[in-house]
């Protein structure tokens, strides 16, 4: 890309020869009227998750790139998605600037969505853009599922076993990483860039579904509960025991964590990054213990059974060992927007 090319601002083209560019983007027999019109399978039910951005708040150029930031926002919306038990069809993009952004940053910003989009066979299939004092992206993303096989928070019952789908606390590592880079002196190189691309390009956990619907047989009648853990561990079993009417006990030494962290973050700080980090977008299901075990086995790869749900509305952070005192987990130990 030339010199001239490269510092071409938005207020330079407009919105018109922006959204020409960004077409390209988009499956061209899609675009181009009002709205889109999307084909579903019968029988199957549509789901639909917003989710919006603002640049310094959930992305900045200091930790990442403009296809790093299209990536994650994406990420953030498919696992919603999965979340629910549904498979992408496509996304919408509503997308605020002010005029000085340079048109190659947005491209690229689109690159990063489409990149991690195509991964999953889906596209961006509309939205829309207005001027803005500062970068604000919403994305709309739209899932089918099998209506008797939507995960809700709402499902889980006394007994059921509380899986993970991965090691929670590496997206947080990843950007205490990037923001201080001389912190984790003791990392060799490969650990470092681990912890950082799973803060720039985590990957929602869509391949699970196939998994989990094996293991249960689709025939089997189990309600699953469940919800990805964008807002970190505890901020997930707190809504799932919320939404259920139940309580929890999560066991501290099951709870899945980066290797890299045995030579880095003392046991309280690693624990702290999972449970509160956040933006690992691994799933947090609740099921009877059998399949859940089966589930583990088959997913490998730091999935695990964390707790049981308990009756009550409580939710415990246990140390089987006895070497810390059991804590009481809630949604105000997290981040909370307009909380300062």
């Amino acid at each position: 890309m030339n010199s001239e090319l490269s510092s071409l601002q938005v207020k330079d083209i407009g919105e018109q020869g922006l959204l020409e560019r960004l077409q390209r983007f988009c499956p061209p027999e899609i675009i181009g009227d009002d709205a889109a019109v999307l084909l579903t399978a019968p029988e199957k039910s549509l789901v639909v998750t917003t989710d919006m951005l603002i640049d310094g708040v959930h992305f900045s150029n200091v930790t990442t790139s403009p296809e790093d930031a299209g990536w994650r926002a994406v990420a953030a919306n498919l696992s919603d998605l999965a979340a629910m038990g549904a498979n992408p069809i496509g996304i919408t993009v509503g997308l605020g600037l002010p005029g000085e952004v340079r048109v190659s940053w947005v491209e690229r910003l689109y690159q990063g969505m489409t990149e991690c989009l195509h991964q999953y066979n889906a596209s961006i299939v509309g939205g829309d853009i207005v001027r803005s004092p500062i970068i604000t992206l919403a994305i709309t993303a739209f899932g089918q599922a099998t209506p008797n096989l939507i995960i809700r928070r709402s499902a889980a019952t006394v007994g059921q076993a509380i899986v993970v789908t991965g090691i929670h606390g590496a997206s947080r590592a990843g950007l205490e990483l990037l923001l201080h880079p001389e912190l984790g002196q003791n990392l060799n190189p490969e650990e470092k860039q681990s912890l950082i691309k799973a803060h720039q390009r985590p990957n929602p956990r869509l391949d699970v579904l196939p998994i989990l619907w094996k293991t249960l047989s689709y025939k089997c009648p189990i309600a699953v509960a469940g919800m990805d853990s964008s807002d970190g561990l505890a901020d997930a079993v707190v809504q799932i025991c919320r939404a259920s009417g139940v309580g929890a006990i999560l066991e501290s030494r099951q709870i899945p964590l980066a290797t890299a962290f045995d030579h880095w973050l003392t046991k309280e700080e690693a624990l702290e990054y999972a449970l509160y980090g956040g933006e690992d977008f691994e799933l947090v299901l609740c099921l009877p213990k059998e399949p859940a075990s089966d589930l583990v086995q088959k997913l490998g790869q730091g999935a695990a059974i964390v707790g049981t749900i308990t009756p009550g509305s409580t939710v415990i952070l246990h140390d089987e060992h006895d070497k810390f005192p059991d804590k009481v987990l809630s949604l105000s130990q997290g981040f909370q927007h307009f909380c300062y």
